[in-house]
């Protein structure tokens, strides 16, 4: 068991056929893991059922690690061919219950689970190969080919722990056991659990640029926060601290719960813990590849919504207010536990990475100090929202993994499980689920009042903000709203409005104005980040972003669609994720399709032109806007479809190119000019004029 799952590689060394070795022992030792999560099935038929009704089915996470590694590699230029687009569109976007989350399975046509192998098999080549010729220098740095590969990684190494916790969800009849899965033994009765003063401390959240292992985006930055002295259970509740809250009626009385509890509990119809299984007038307990006698002195598995009804039932009951661990009260923790961070973490001492059981443990095995399970055996339920450092930034080749996120109704989880590994290990991890989500998650709790959060977030990303500013915010100049502009363009050459597609619908205000003319528009854009702002919309009715003014004074601006007489258009907008240049199959039917200012921004703009004409009914128009402002760091100067001179000395402009292209399928209506102004402060705008092309589908 010591040698199932590796400790993550360090960024940081001074001999690179060594650092290649063991970047090449860790890939591999990842991939290998996640797939023998999956040979728990009693057979393949399990690969095509859900473990849960708001997620896909198994084969689409067996696929969907793989095809991460060539979409980011893609983006990223180290690599320029795909290994097979159709499963590299199918299985790229997982499922966090956002609107653009798309689950309808008439969308997908599920592969034979062998072909998955295969292709996994072919992925697992290319990337072996990869790591052991590209240039590499050390420290491995964000720009690096290296550091996409750690992002597949460490990208496999979540969901080696998210897809333990499905395969827990199915029924039991679909696994089989396994010798290298094994359930923890030792069980007896709870111990009683009390409360251990800890004194508080400044704590620095958030870690420098030039840490020495790989992290996600919002783990950089920096804050300070002053943690008061506070009192917490010594051990995380166990199943038979949480027994009482259940036989009291705990899941019935609406006291208990908020809003956002009660709403849980009408659609799941909870009664008690999801991996308790009731068989009489008993519990047992359902570990990844067994049910097993009810083990009371293992931490138990809940939301958030479940742990925080649990707080107010026991304050209820002790005269106290209790609450969830704060992010930074349990840094506290962690400081006060002298626990050596990653390389030297020791994972002997803690049920963690596999290294002692495939499920939880006795809460009092673990000591770390006066507490027990600071971190290990399950995740800890925090009562913080995730959010951004001050200095958060993006990285460009997964931009989207923490913004969408930023929304307060996701809340951190701290201090790994049995199952963590990875990345995940470390002191500054950042993870955050919606609350009704269950991992391999419990809780351990704190004496004081339950936070209140404002859910009235004001973007703050400036890329993000500036598209509000540009789309929903005022004209600047005389010059009209390029959204509104271009969609009464559209309006003037369609003849038939019953569909439309909006591709690359950035912040959504052009969606939203073709809906005034089309009876169902579907807007796509490829970052979560930008299409999470038109479903704010839509869901809300309002915006709320940050404006800058000057140096570092910024104002706060909403919008709303009622100021723009686009409400009553907004139901017929649908809002989707997607990769222009390789675009699901079912996105067709059109009667106009619309790009604006995308084209000089795709890897591979031939792509998504050679295929458009399949998506567009007979008499179909395309319209096609961009400035042709060509850089390297949008489109590889090969995929430039003008700027350039050829080698023959020929100037070639976008404009050309793109008749050739389209002329097999589309006739060229009209070209225009359309103007559009961006601003940047209340002195500095960009004044851009981009050439709209019309076509008409032969």
């Amino acid at each position: 068991m010591k040698t199932l799952s590796k400790l993550p590689v360090t960024l940081v060394g001074d001999n690179v056929q060594l650092k290649r070795q063991e970047i090449l022992e860790y890939f591999l030792n990842t991939y290998e893991l996640y797939e023998k999560l999956f040979d728990i099935f009693v057979d393949d038929s399990v690969f095509y059922k859900k473990s849960e009704p708001t997620r896909h089915p198994m084969i689409f996470y067996f696929g969907h690690t793989s095809t991460f590694f060539i979409n980011k590699l893609i983006l990223a230029k180290v690599i320029t061919k795909r290994i097979n687009p159709e499963f590299e569109s199918i299985f790229a976007v997982g499922v966090d219950e956002m609107n653009w989350d798309d689950l309808n399975s008439k969308n997908y046509n599920w592969p034979d689970v062998n072909l998955v192998r295969e292709y996994r098999l072919k992925v697992k080549e290319l990337v072996r190969e990869l790591i052991m010729t590209l240039p590499l220098s050390l420290p491995i740095g964000k720009d690096s080919a290296f550091w996409v590969i750690l992002m597949g990684i460490e990208h496999e190494r979540i969901h080696i722990e998210t897809s333990s916790v499905l395969h827990r969800q199915l029924n039991i009849s679909d696994i089989k056991p396994s010798s290298l899965f094994l359930t923890c033994k030792e069980c007896s009765k709870a111990p009683k659990n009390e409360l251990v003063q800890i004194k508080g401390a400044d704590i620095r959240l958030g870690k420098d640029e030039n840490h020495h292992l790989y992290g996600w985006d919002n783990e950089y930055g920096k804050e300070i926060v002053e943690v008061s002295d506070f009192q917490t259970s010594k051990y995380l509740v166990s199943n038979g601290e949480y027994m009482e809250f259940v036989k009291d009626g705990g899941y019935e009385k609406e006291k208990y719960w908020d809003d956002e509890g009660l709403k849980f509990l009408k659609i799941s119809s909870a009664k008690h813990p999801p991996f308790w299984v009731k068989e009489g007038d008993e519990f047992k307990y359902r570990s990844m590849c067994e049910i097993v006698a009810m083990p009371l002195n293992w931490p138990v598995d809940v939301n958030n919504l479940e742990a925080m009804a649990f707080c107010r039932w026991l304050g209820e009951r002790d005269g106290s207010d209790y609450t969830l661990l704060s992010e930074a009260q349990w840094y506290r923790l962690y400081e006060l536990s002298n626990i050596q961070d990653v390389p030297d973490f020791d994972d002997t001492k803690a049920n963690i990475n596999f290294s002692h059981y495939s499920s939880s443990c006795r809460v009092d095995k673990f000591a770390f100090g006066d507490v027990y399970d600071v971190v290990g055996n399950v995740w800890q339920w925090t009562q913080t929202p995730i959010y951004g450092f001050k200095g958060f930034k993006v990285h460009p080749i997964y931009d989207d993994f923490s913004t969408p996120t930023f929304d307060t109704k996701h809340n951190l989880i701290k201090g790994g499980s049995w199952a963590t590994s990875g990345n995940e290990l470390m002191k500054h991890s950042r993870y955050a689920f919606r609350r009704h989500f269950y991992q391999h998650a419990g809780f351990r709790y704190v004496k004081g009042k339950e936070l209140k959060v404002d859910e009235n977030i004001y973007e703050s990303d400036t890329l993000i903000s500036q598209y509000c500013e540009f789309h929903y915010g005022c004209s600047h100049f005389g010059v009209e709203n390029f959204a509104k502009r271009c969609a009464k363009e559209a309006d003037r050459y369609t003849l038939n409005r019953k569909s439309v597609l909006d591709v690359g619908c950035a912040t959504g205000r052009s969606s939203f104005e073709l809906a005034r003319y089309f009876d169902k528009v579907t807007g796509i854009d490829f970052s979560a980040r930008f299409i999470q702002i038109g479903v704010e919309l839509q869901k809300r009715g309002k915006i709320f972003y940050e404006r800058l003014e000057e140096g570092a004074i910024i104002s706060h601006q909403s919008h709303s669609l009622k100021e723009f007489d686009l409400d009553t258009y907004a139901d017929r907008v649908e809002f989707w994720q997607g990769d222009a240049c390789n675009l699901k199959e079912h996105f067709k039917g059109y009667d106009l399709i619309m790009a604006t200012n995308l084209i000089d921004r795709l890897y591979e703009p031939r792509l998504f032109l050679q295929s458009l004409h399949k998506r567009l009914n007979d008499d179909g128009i395309l319209i096609l806007t961009s400035p042709y402002t060509w850089q390297e760091e949008s489109t590889a100067k090969d995929f430039w479809l003008g700027g350039y001179v050829d080698e023959s000395g020929k100037e070639v402009y976008t404009l050309d190119t793109l008749i050739s292209i389209l002329k097999e399928h589309f006739t060229l209506v009209e070209t225009k000019n359309i103007e559009f102004v961006i601003r940047e402060t209340p002195r500095k705008f960009q004044h851009t004029i981009s050439q709209m092309s019309i076509w008409k589908k032969l």
